[in-house]
């Protein structure tokens, strides 16, 4: 590689840790920026590092962002760094829509997709209220109900897990963020069936209690935190 190419390539640093540190970088979105990120990776991952954060690239669903790295256990030894990307507790309901959005994925890949969509899986309001629905205790009061979800929905979509699209004539879509599928890993889903029966029984039954994760998708029953 040229000086001067290498130069040009080396300006995109900053740009690339700033973005980063705000956002999920997306393919999709900026090509001219997910190019240099690929070409600057290792650059990225050691400068990342000294703030102790992980770069997670998924070249073929097209998405990175930063995770702090695993602190030191007991004996270890080493300093516990204070946190720069901020966990968020997640509500009951929220951690359940994110688990069913995540099944609904893993069934869209498993099909192959479907034709005119390619590998976005668009899903309407309405299938995502019939989604949660059945896991949720019945409501005499169905437009209370329905405000509940749509809730959970946009706290989903400030989450980045969902991305509503512009409005067209036809009903209100949202595209579920392939980014899902390192929130809510294999294993997780491995386990989904379980989890699903724990979460209606808890629905069914007593306030869930405040739940804890690792923001990897191996949070309990009863909650979750994600990375901001």
């Amino acid at each position: 590689m040229k000086m001067e190419d290498q130069q040009a390539l080396d300006a995109n640093l900053p740009t690339l840790a700033i973005t980063l540190l705000k956002r999920v970088v997306y393919r999709e979105e900026d090509e001219t920026l997910w190019e240099a990120l690929l070409n600057l990776q290792a650059r990225v991952r050691d400068y990342m590092a000294v703030l102790d954060l992980e770069l997670v690239l998924d070249e073929a669903e097209g998405y990175a962002f930063l995770k702090s790295r695993r602190p030191p256990a007991e004996g270890e030894g080493g300093p516990r760094l204070p946190r720069l990307v901020a966990r968020r507790p997640l509500s009951f309901p929220v951690s359940l829509l994110l688990a069913l959005l995540r099944k609904k994925l893993a069934e869209f890949d498993a099909g192959g997709g479907h034709e005119g969509e390619g590998s976005r899986l668009v899903l309407t309001r309405d299938d995502i209220l019939e989604l949660v629905r059945v896991f949720l205790p019945d409501k005499s009061n169905e437009a209370r109900l329905i405000d509940q979800i749509e809730t959970h929905i946009n706290k989903v979509v400030d989450l980045g897990f969902l991305r509503r699209l512009k409005p067209s004539s036809g009903p209100v879509s949202f595209e579920v963020r392939r980014i899902l599928k390192a929130f809510v890993d294999a294993q997780w889903l491995a386990e989904f069936d379980a989890r699903l029966a724990a979460y209606q029984t808890q629905l069914m039954g007593a306030e869930p209690a405040a739940g804890s994760g690792d923001g990897s998708g191996s949070g309990s029953a009863s909650g979750s935190t994600a990375d901001a």
